[in-house]
């Protein structure tokens, strides 16, 4: 059975991952609309930026963070003159260090939505007079939904399975940073196997609810992982 620390780290988790994938979307929509559309030569750079977690390890993306965040840090300087402390070992780093880490998971998916609209429906609602604005949210929003839902529910998914990056972070304090993969990590380290499969279960089961709906509400979700 699970104990309250168990579903301390759990709701911690959904809470962390809720905030980031929305987060994420309203981030990310703009970024991915620019890739999309832009002939500039930043394209591949900022796009290489963009899936650099997808191949860098998270120990490393968490040092390099906590290093920016931290007591020298730029960020961490600026944190600490405008009053806000520092962003290490506080749920306030984690959703930093998980929309970092979750980035690519949401504005690929968008970049694609927003690219296999081609254009001629944008070029359409010019010829009525439709504006930038007008074209961005009557056109290419609604004909990107399945892209919405993809990224939304990656980023929601990938947050909730992340160790290394909020481990680096976040540390494990309990209520505080503690999410349920270092719960997790915690049961094997004491031999708890049995709390250990618990967990190890609901992120079996989550993970599996999550593809569901993915392929459900976009078959062409397949494409995300192609690239």
């Amino acid at each position: 059975m699970p104990t309250p620390s168990d579903l301390t780290a759990l709701l911690l988790t959904l809470k962390l991952a809720g905030i980031v994938a929305l987060l994420l979307l309203l981030m990310g929509t703009p970024l991915a609309w620019w890739l999309a559309r832009t002939q500039s030569s930043l394209k591949a750079p900022i796009g290489a930026f963009v899936a650099l977690p997808l191949v860098l390890p998270p120990t490393v993306l968490g040092f390099y963070l906590l290093l920016l965040m931290g007591p020298n840090g730029p960020v961490g300087q600026f944190t600490q003159w405008a009053g806000l402390g520092l962003l290490p070992f506080t749920f306030a780093g984690l959703v930093v260090a998980s929309v970092f880490y979750s980035l690519p998971f949401v504005v690929q998916p968008l970049q694609q939505a927003f690219e296999a609209i081609g254009e001629g429906p944008l070029e359409a609602a010019a010829t009525l007079r439709a504006g930038p604005w007008d074209r961005f949210f009557t056109i290419a929003v609604p004909l990107a939904r399945p892209g919405f839902v993809t990224a939304a529910l990656l980023g929601f998914a990938h947050t909730v399975g992340e160790f290394g990056v909020v481990l680096m972070i976040g540390g494990n304090i309990p209520g505080v940073t503690r999410v349920i993969s270092v719960q997790l990590y915690n049961h094997v380290e004491a031999m708890e196997y049995a709390s250990a499969q618990w967990l190890s279960g609901i992120l079996v089961a989550l993970s599996f609810l999550v593809l569901l709906a993915l392929y459900t509400f976009n078959p062409n979700a397949r494409r995300v992982w192609r690239g």
